[in-house]
């Protein structure tokens, strides 16, 4: 297997920074994040500000510079972490372009939440839409990733393949993300890798633990999913990594570590080393 860092969990680094450090620990790869972001609103966040993300607006024009600090780092790029959705056609379209201009073979386009229509009628929708998407990954050459994700219509590996169902695996796949999973839809890791067969395309890896929140003047407890250390999450990270040796996959694993106990250099590092602890 191969490792990489998903760059929205590297909101404190510059683009320059990332690919420095990154290659200076021995990652083999980063999987950049492209979106046109909020401006900050105070210190780099993951999702606000973050340093380590390409705006989409400029994608095209910022492929050589992309594809210059990436290669000079000696560094690969698995996938380009978007978050253009299925029915933004247009955008899809000139991310795949510039994925294509950097020689990236493929990329995340998520199918959203459903909205007042249901969950039924959305997801219908979103597979016509979907066709398009796939006609546009066999033009460009750059597979549509499809990313299990708690709260979408395609949060376990079971909604995901009937998602697909009927989709060549050439040019629409699905990335697998035990964290996101664990929040909502999980199933038994080599279940999942089975249920989703040809389709698995891209693995995410992040751990999460449930909080207790005591519902203040009632006799009860509030529960919520927090973003955990990868060592030390719910998520039994050594199973998963047997269950895809078993499977027989053996392409990229990115990280995207959300946790914050640990200072982002120390967290990077440190996850490197667990990864190859559990893969081997």
């Amino acid at each position: 297997m191969k490792f990489a860092v998903f760059t929205a969990s590297l909101p404190e680094w510059t683009p320059e920074e990332a690919v420095t450090k990154l290659s200076e620990q021995g990652w083999d790869g980063v999987e950049w994040r492209v979106v046109d972001q909020q401006p900050p609103s105070g210190a780099s966040g993951f999702w606000q500000g973050n340093k380590c993300t390409w705006p989409l607006s400029s994608f095209e024009d910022d492929v050589p510079r992309i594809k210059e600090i990436t290669k000079q780092a000696g560094l690969g790029i698995p996938s380009i972490g978007a978050y253009a959705r299925c029915d933004e056609v247009a955008d899809v379209e000139r991310l795949m372009r510039g994925a294509a201009a950097l020689g990236v073979t493929q990329m995340r386009v998520p199918v959203g939440k459903p909205g007042p229509e249901g969950y039924n009628a959305a997801f219908e929708q979103r597979r016509k839409e979907y066709r398009t998407i796939a006609e546009l990954s066999q033009q460009y050459g750059v597979k549509a990733l499809i990313e299990l994700h708690h709260q979408s219509l395609t949060s376990s590996a079971s909604a995901a393949a009937r998602f697909v169902e009927g989709f060549d695996p050439a040019h629409v796949g699905v990335i697998h993300d035990v964290g996101n999973m664990l929040r909502e839809g999980y199933e038994y890791d080599p279940w999942s890798l089975q249920i989703l067969g040809d389709h698995l395309a891209h693995v995410h890896v992040k751990n999460a633990a449930p909080v207790a929140k005591p519902v203040e003047g009632a006799n009860r407890t509030d529960w919520s999913w927090e973003w955990a250390p990868m060592r030390h999450g719910v998520g039994n990270l050594p199973a998963l990594f047997a269950a895809l040796k078993e499977h027989g996959y053996d392409g990229w694993v990115s990280v995207e570590d959300f946790s914050t106990e640990v200072p982002l250099e120390e967290r990077v590092r440190d996850n490197l080393a667990y990864l190859r602890e559990i893969s081997d």
